[in-house]
C-alpha cells in the first residue's frame, strides 16, 4: 500500500509493522507527531501497545529499559534537548543489552533556541554504545526502523534511526508501506534469552567489581562488530522480501571518479543531482553516502574510496575543537589502511542553513582547486 506521508510518520508507521509492544515518550518539536500518530493507532485499536505518557524524556528512556528488561519489544522518539536529556539512560541501555529502537530527529543544540537540522545532537550520542542509523527519504526512514529492530534484537544492543528535522520529519512523500504479513516474516516476535521473569528470579545492572567490569565493556564492543555483519545480512533479506534494499554505504557514479563527496541523510539528495550535473560537464566526481554511522562501516568505506584522488566529506555537525564528525571518524578509519588521500572536510548547513546545489558545486570547485586541505575545517556558507 502507498501512502503519501511525513518523515515523522513513516517512523510511527514502521514501530508499528514491528509490533513494538511498549511505546514511552514525551513531546518535543519536531520529534512530537511520531508519538501522536502512535498514540492514535493505539487508541485505535490498530496497534496493541502499551502507552506510557511520561513527564521526561529521561524517563521515557527508563520506561523503555524497564519495558525491554521484561522482554517488550520498546520504542521511543526524541529530538535535540530531549536527547540530551536521555544522556545518562543511553548508557544504561546499551549496558543493559536492551535492544530499544528510537526515532531520533536532528535538530541543532541549545542555545541559541533552535527547532531546525543538524547532526550534532545525535552525534554526541556516538559513544553510548547504540546503533546508529542516518536516513535520505521517507521510505528509506520506514525500512530502516523495522530493520533496526531486527539488527538490535540480533546482538542485543539499542539502535536509533536519525531523519533530518522539517527536511524528512515534516516533509510529505509517497511511502510504499509493507503487508504486515511481509513483516511479521521478516522480523518475528522478541523472545530474549534473559528477561525480568518472577519465576526465575535474576539481578540486573548491579554494582560491578573491577573483575568483571573489563569484560563486559569488551562483549559490547564485540556486539558492535557483530553489527555491522548483522546490519548487512539484515537489509540484504529486506531486500529479498520488499524489493527495496539500502546498504550500509551507498557508491553513486564512482566509476571513474578521482573525487569523492562523502555525504549522509538528506543532503545526499542534493548532492547526487550535482553529481549527475558535474559529470556531464567532464568533472571525474562520485559520491559516497554514509547510511550507517555505529558501527562504522570501515571496511565498506574502504572499498567505496579506493582509486580516488580526493575527498570532501559534508559535515552537517561540529566537533568544537576538532571539525565535523565524518571527516574525523573517516580520517581515523583510513589511517592504517593504503587508502588515505587528501581529506577536505566542510562543515556547511549548521542549524538547518539550505545546503544548495550552488553549495555542493562551492565544495566541488574547492576540492578540485587544491592539492591538499589548508585547515582543518572549510567553513561553507559561514559569515564572517
Amino acid at each position: 500500500m502507498e501512502k503519501v506521508i511525513t518523515g515523522n510518520y513513516a517512523v510511527s508507521y514502521g514501530a508499528k509493522l514491528a509490533r513494538a509492544q511498549v511505546i514511552a515518550a514525551y513531546p518535543i518539536t519536531p520529534q512530537t507527531s511520531i508519538i501522536e500518530k502512535l498514540a492514535s493507532f493505539c487508541a485505535d485499536g490498530e496497534l496493541d501497545a502499551v502507552f506510557i505518557k511520561v513527564e521526561s524524556e529521561h524517563s521515557a528512556m527508563a520506561a523503555c529499559i524497564g519495558a525491554s528488561a521484561a522482554g517488550a519489544r520498546a520504542f521511543t522518539a526524541t529530538s535535540g534537548q530531549g536527547l540530551l536529556l536521555m544522556h545518562e539512560m543511553l548508557h544504561w541501555a546499551a549496558g543493559g543489552r536492551h535492544p530499544i529502537v528510537m526515532g531520533a530527529v536532528n535538530r541543532g543544540i541549545a542555545p541559541g533556541w533552535s527547532v531546525w537540522t543538524e547532526q550534532s545532537d545525535t552525534l554526541a550520542q556516538r559513544d553510548t554504545g547504540w546503533i546508529q542509523y542516518y536516513c535520505e527519504s521517507n521510505q528509506e526512514v520506514l525500512d530502516t526502523v523495522i530493520q533496526a529492530f531486527k539488527v538490535a534484537e540480533t546482538v542485543y544492543l539499542p539502535a536509533m534511526v536519525v531523519l533530518d528535522a522539517f527536511v524528512l520529519s515534516h516533509t510529505s512523500e509517497a511511502v510504499d508501506i509493507p503487508d504486515q504479513e511481509l513483516v511479521d516474516r521478516y522480523l518475528p516476535p522478541f523472545r530474549p534469552k534473559w528477561k525480568l521473569d518472577v519465576d526465575d528470579p535474576h539481578a540486573f545492572g548491579a554494582l560491578v567489581t573491577p573483575g568483571e567490569w573489563f569484560e563486559l565493556r569488551y562483549k559490547i564492543q564485540q556486539a558492535m562488530n557483530e553489527a555491522l555483519e548483522v546490519a548487512r545480512q539484515a537489509d540484504a533479506e529486506y531486500g529479498r522480501i520488499f524489493g527495496r534494499q539500502w546498504g550500509l554505504v551507498e557508491s553513486y557514479r564512482m566509476e571513474g571518479a578521482e573525487v569523492a563527496l562523502v555525504t549522509s541523510s538528506t543532503i545526499t539528495s542534493t548532492a547526487r543531482q550535482v553529481v549527475d550535473e558535474v559529470r556531464e560537464e567532464g568533472l571525474p566526481v562520485g559520491l559516497v553516502k554514509v547510511r550507517l554511522f555505529r558501527p562504522f562501516p570501515v571496511p565498506d568505506l574502504v572499498q567505496a574510496l579506493q582509486g580516488v584522488k580526493k575527498v570532501a566529506v559534508l559535515d552537517r555537525n561540529l566537533t568544537f575543537g576538532q571539525c565535523g564528525v565524518f571527516g574525523e571518524e573517516l580520517q581515523a578509519a583510513l589511517y592504517n589502511t593504503p587508502l588515505r588521500p587528501p581529506l577536505f572536510d566542510f562543515v556547511l548547513g549548521l542549524g538547518g542553513r539550505d545546503v544548495t546545489p550552488e553549495t555542493i558545486r562551492q565544495v566541488i570547485r574547492h576540492t578540485l582547486e587544491h592539492d591538499a586541505p589548508e585547515e582543518p575545517i572549510i567553513w561553507v556558507g559561514v559569515k564572517r
